[in-house]
């Protein structure tokens, strides 16, 4: 029986946040003031509608590959120049067509590897060089062959942690593109898929994800420096404390992130049902506040990015319904329906 097709959104890398009351002071009854930010059509993904795709970034271009539409899977690979404004096709990556793998990019260099093809994981490993147009494999991932889990990138090192191999994974490796060396690294505090990653000054923060079918309610962060992980505030309403009174809907698996201006932006995914809201987070406060939802259709399974400072959503399925379109945020803008039509 063919598993369960599940999301890796992979992860790259928000901007006045309302006044927030300070820690200690009684919960508040009054009613957010209107939500801020707008969500305009960009350019659409110039191939097949997919969900569960890979994609990383290299200077002021995106490169999107693998995934899965209605009818099959792919191990193709498309270069997006931000500054033209048009996709263009690039080598197939070795291997098998596959979804849910993970991406980063190092230097000039991006690096795919992982994923499913609805019967097997992988655990395979491949480097691609944009100014040759060539991939070159690369020793396997020594952890178990997995999907859904996330990566990013710290420094001269990419990071690959949790995912699923029949069971919800919580261990993480570092990867070194200079030696070819993987490492083993200390585990997160609990087992989970799906997660959403992003990276701001130089840690790794880890949003929610599924554990054994419920979406967590944790904010983990990850420091090179002390190679430790430490928790962050509650994604729920658990405190006596303001800051956390509307937060109903941040918890999620199968979501995107992006970073613009040091603050983080969560969109998409689901939690039992599609989840459109929008959150944005300050790493200097740990507090997050509610923005203008998504304003494409529901979806999971999308990506991100962030190119010159701005953040795009693409791609992802809702059901049996795949998506090729692309829409950037404005976290400081007034919706406006005039600019989605």
């Amino acid at each position: 029986m063919m598993k369960q097709i599940a999301v890796y959104a992979a992860s790259l890398l928000i901007v006045s946040t309302p006044v927030f009351l300070l820690p200690g002071c009684t919960k508040s009854t009054d009613s957010d003031d209107e939500l801020v930010g707008n969500w305009s059509i960009s350019k659409d993904f110039e191939n097949d509608a997919r969900s569960e795709a890979v994609l990383f970034t290299i200077g002021d271009k995106a490169y999107l590959g693998t995934g899965v539409s209605a009818t099959k899977r792919y191990n193709d690979l498309w270069e997006f120049d931000f500054d033209k404004g048009y996709w263009t096709r690039m080598k197939e990556m070795p291997g098998a067509a596959r979804n849910s793998a993970v991406a980063f990019s190092v230097g000039t260099k991006g690096y795919v590897g992982t994923g499913t093809d609805g019967y097997d994981e992988f655990n395979d490993m491949y480097s691609f060089d944009p100014a040759s147009n060539t991939w070159d494999p690369l020793t396997a991932f020594p952890g178990s062959a997995r999907y859904n889990a996330v990566a990013f990138t710290i420094g001269d090192k990419g990071y690959i942690c949790s995912g699923y191999d029949g069971s919800d994974l919580q261990d993480l490796w570092s990867f070194t593109p200079g030696t070819g060396q993987w490492e083993q690294l200390k585990s997160m505090n609990r087992r989970r898929s799906a997660s959403t990653a992003f990276v701001i000054d130089n840690k790794a923060y880890i949003v929610s994800g599924n554990n054994n079918g419920a979406a967590l309610n944790d904010l983990l962060v990850y420091d090179p420096a002390t190679k430790d992980w430490t928790e962050k505030r509650k994604l729920t309403d658990v405190s006596d404390e303001t800051y956390d009174d509307d937060y109903s809907s941040i918890v999620r698996y199968n979501a995107v992130s992006f970073v613009m201006n040091n603050k983080a932006y969560l969109a998409t995914g689901q939690s039992g049902s599609f989840n459109s809201t929008v959150w944005e987070y300050d790493p200097a406060s740990d507090v997050w506040a509610q923005k203008t939802a998504f304003e494409g259709k529901s979806r999971e399974g999308a990506v991100a990015m962030t190119l010159k400072n701005k953040g795009f959503v693409l791609t992802g399925r809702n059901g049996s319904e795949y998506y090729y379109n692309m829409f950037e945020f404005h976290p400081n803008d007034e919706q406006n329906d005039d600019d989605n039509q």
